[in-house]
């Protein structure tokens, strides 16, 4: 294992000066890792956007933010449902009518284990279409943004990309002949760690600034499971949630939050952060091992053409 940079503790808030004067971007941010995220990026003094599907959820979160960081804290909401495009496109033009500098898009937001094959409004496999589909298109859209406010974007991935198939199953991307809820998941989470990899090719083709890092969260007690997984896999998932195999959903927040925030020369694009402990599920956050397959290049090339095509969306390459 690597010396991790930020010490034995790993990277913890600490290291965060002040963020006055900056905006972040947050999707699925009214509960779980993002939330946390959120608070971390708040209470240092930044400006949050939250992308939700839920009103209500997103008032709530924001008014019990509000409740512990001060009524002046900077935190609004923009409706966005990742399973339907034209919620995505509607949610990104409205930030690039009224956002003036954007300085990071966390792309934090996922649906996991979803126990039955169902599909988005586009048609979409749910995970594919949520955790990939949504972020590539809303990525795109707000990329000119990004770039003119020299901002990052931060993917977060999952230590899922490991298992299921190791790559995407083109021939079949809704899985329509073999449904399997972990493995489906993971092919989801693999493809948007891919795209983060290949959109990192592309923008130093092209000479552009925009940063773009690749994270996980580890185990965290938040409410992925609970969402969208099977009665079982809640079932399992809360019984984990009691060991130390599991941490807190602040702890798994601070991978995103170091992405979006830590200075650039302690980072490195091509590296894949999250907790390195036990199977890199708790611990302190750092480096953590990145299988091949992961930045198989052919895979990922054929992967965003795939994606275009199925978001109806072209990057300016």
């Amino acid at each position: 294992m690597k010396t991790n940079p930020f010490g034995q503790q790993g990277w913890t808030p600490d290291r965060i000066e002040n963020l006055k004067g900056k905006t972040y971007v947050v999707t699925g941010a009214n509960t779980g890792a993002g939330f946390e995220a959120s608070k971390i990026l708040l209470r240092k003094g930044a400006a949050v956007i939250m992308l939700n599907r839920s009103e209500q959820k997103s008032e709530a979160a924001i008014a019990e933010l509000k409740e512990e960081l001060g009524a002046n804290t900077k935190v609004s909401f923009t409706k966005m449902d990742l399973s339907d495009l034209s919620s995505v496109r509607k949610a990104a033009e409205h930030l690039n009518q009224n956002v003036p500098k954007m300085d990071a898009l966390l792309c934090n937001a996922a649906i996991a284990q979803v126990p039955k094959q169902t599909f988005t409004a586009d048609g979409f496999e749910s995970q594919l279409g949520v955790n990939h589909y949504g972020h590539f298109l809303l990525c795109g859209m707000l990329f000119e943004k990004l770039e003119s406010s020299q901002g990052r974007i931060v993917v977060v991935g999952s230590e899922g990309y490991k298992m299921g198939l190791k790559t995407m199953q083109f021939d079949d991307m809704n899985w329509d002949h073999n449904y399997h809820p972990m493995n489906t998941y993971c092919h989801s989470k693999l493809a948007q760690i891919m795209f983060a990899y290949e959109l990192q090719d592309r923008i130093k083709t092209a000479n552009q600034q925009v940063q773009v890092y690749v994270c996980h969260p580890g185990a965290s007690a938040t409410s992925l499971i609970k969402n969208s997984g099977s009665l079982k896999d809640r079932i399992l998932f809360g019984l984990m949630s009691l060991t130390p195999l599991v941490q807190s959903a602040q702890k798994g927040a601070y991978p995103e939050v170091m992405c979006a925030t830590e200075i650039t020369a302690n980072l490195n694009q091509k590296a894949y952060y999250g907790p390195t402990g036990t199977m890199q599920w708790t611990g302190p956050v750092g480096e953590c091992k990145l299988e091949p397959h992961a930045q198989d290049k052919a895979v990922a090339v054929k992967l965003w053409s795939v994606s275009e095509k199925e978001t109806d969306f072209k990057w300016n390459d």
